[in-house]
């Protein structure tokens, strides 16, 4: 009886080790698109809180001031943004992008959703399976436009709620990772 006590407490253990193994052995990528350095600020502070990876996505051409104009028909985001098929070229230097298992993709709001930068990046890697999570910065939109989208648009990704994190405090970054957990 001793024995099978033993045995049994033994297995707990290495399963109970085997468990939190796995957990550690979760490797996260915090993914950024920024066009002014606001949502770059964010992504550093989550990645740092999270131990995560930090990944900037990269256009192949730069967006000038001019390019960000919302206010001109003709900018560069604004036509963009009026193309729901436009998927601007990346830099496509992300390695080991299917080793994730939990992804952060933040971005600025424009136009009430993501730019459509945000559709080449998930496009190019593929995140089908995989827990995704979006966070965003804005100078007065929310992130339902956003969310509807990406839900519409990429079914076999697991999507965990986004979040909308101006100016959010390390507190308000470790919470919303604890209960994305």
């Amino acid at each position: 009886m001793k024995r099978i006590l033993i045995a049994a407490t033994v297995m707990l253990l290495t399963l109970t080790a085997c468990g939190q193994n796995n957990k550690h052995d979760m490797k996260t990528l915090v993914a950024y698109f920024s066009a002014t350095g606001t949502t770059e600020a964010v992504a550093k502070d989550l990645a740092q809180a999270t131990g995560a990876t930090l990944y900037e996505i990269k256009p192949e051409v730069k967006y000038t001031a001019a390019d960000l104009d919302w206010r001109d028909k003709t900018s560069r985001s604004t036509l963009e943004m009026q193309d729901k098929q436009s998927r601007p070229a990346i830099v496509k230097d992300l390695k080991d992008a299917d080793s994730y298992n939990v992804v952060y993709i933040g971005f600025p709001i424009w136009w009430y959703t993501a730019p459509t930068i945000i559709n080449t990046f998930i496009e190019t890697y593929g995140f089908d399976g995989k827990t995704v999570i979006f966070f965003a910065t804005s100078g007065g939109s929310d992130i339902t436009g956003a969310d509807k989208q990406f839900h519409a648009q990429y079914p076999a990704i697991h999507w965990k709620p986004g979040k909308l994190l101006n100016g959010a405090s390390k507190k308000t970054l470790q919470d919303w990772i604890a209960n994305n957990k």
